[in-house]
């Protein structure tokens, strides 16, 4: 496989959301790192923080949750494109998302509606209005599922079922690319050391570090895969060995097992 600097230097542009910290922070730090000349437009409520020279980011401010609001960023991105990189392939990474611990539908509807907004309806929403222009140019849309798209998750029901939305979404999408210049790839990172589980409603190290990655480790694994050509990588051996499991059992008996282990969480439930 060629080196990342070397295959990713036909891109131009990366249209991060989420980018002000996490997985999508490392997302940008990774490719600037290897490509300096890209240039990159995150849409997130937050500005991110990054302190890299030559770094050339555009911070579009946007609530993910509210279509009207992503119309416009949308727009925005769109004429950024078109003024400051008129040529060169895109990359496109849908990296926000949120979820949520407890009994449906705690901790209230509208937080396991808005989740809905953000996992799914934002990645269908912005994916579709940039398809164009990714067709136009060539490039990649990488979005960001989760191991926890494989199987049922109670009392993670949404969240989890928002992901294996992302995933099946993004794996039917690439067959439907195919010959376009245009490729998706879809990330099924596992506990990842980010802000996620605080807003999720769970205590810091709710997760074993020995459990999880950092944020920069899915970050390189993914864009490794992107670089390879691949539709879908799981990133760790670890969780790629516990969603090879969860997806060759019965959904009924991979839902009960992944009760009893995301149980175990309660007790590290944040009080509100």
């Amino acid at each position: 496989m060629a080196p990342l600097s070397e295959a990713l230097s036909s891109f131009t542009a990366v249209i991060v959301t989420g980018g002000s910290s996490g997985i999508g922070k490392s997302f940008i730090e990774l490719l600037h790192r290897v490509n300096p000349n890209l240039c990159f437009c995150n849409l997130s409520r937050t500005e991110p923080r990054l302190i890299s020279v030559g770094l050339k980011l555009r911070h579009i401010p946007c609530d993910l949750g509210q279509p009207p609001a992503l119309g416009r960023a949308a727009a925005m991105v769109l004429d950024w494109l078109q003024t400051e990189v008129p040529a060169g392939r895109l990359l496109l990474i849908n990296n926000s998302g949120f979820g949520a611990y407890g009994h449906f539908p705690e901790p209230e509807l509208a937080h396991q509606l808005a989740m809905v907004d953000v996992n799914i309806r934002a990645v269908v929403d912005l994916t579709g209005r940039l398809l164009p222009v990714l067709k136009a140019r060539g490039g990649a849309i990488l979005s960001v599922a989760s191991t926890a798209a494989f199987q049922p998750t109670a009392f993670m029901a949404t969240y989890g079922a928002s992901k294996t939305f992302v995933l099946h979404w993004s794996l039917a999408l690439n067959e439907e690319l195919r010959g376009t210049g245009v490729r998706a790839l879809a990330v099924c990172p596992g506990p990842t050391a980010t802000e996620f589980f605080r807003r999720a409603g769970l205590q810091q190290g709710s997760v074993a570090d020995a459990l999880g990655m950092t944020s920069a480790e899915v970050a390189l694994a993914a864009v490794q895969a992107l670089v390879a050509g691949r539709a879908q990588v799981v990133t760790g051996w670890k969780n790629k060995t516990g969603a090879f499991f969860a997806s060759k059992i019965p959904k009924p008996l991979a839902a009960w097992l992944a009760a009893k282990v995301l149980a175990r969480f309660r007790l590290k439930k944040v009080q509100r």
